[in-house]
């Protein structure tokens, strides 16, 4: 059975900065003023950063 956490594509700015060693505003600001290494999605109208491109940045990617 798949659970909701397998299911999620794209974390919270929160999530996604725990992840990547950086504070939440860091990533606001590459989604501001779009020159960071990896992009947001808006869903909702709130920022979601896709898990694929997370990872990929955290692998030596990009």
């Amino acid at each position: 059975m798949k659970t909701i956490q397998s299911l999620r594509h794209a974390v919270t700015t929160a999530d996604a900065a725990k992840a990547l060693n950086r504070a939440p505003q860091t990533l606001r600001k590459w989604a501001c003023l779009e020159n960071g290494p990896i992009r947001p999605v808006r869903i909702n109208g709130r920022l979601a950063w896709p898990l694929e491109e997370i990872a990929a940045l955290l692998n030596g990617g990009r």
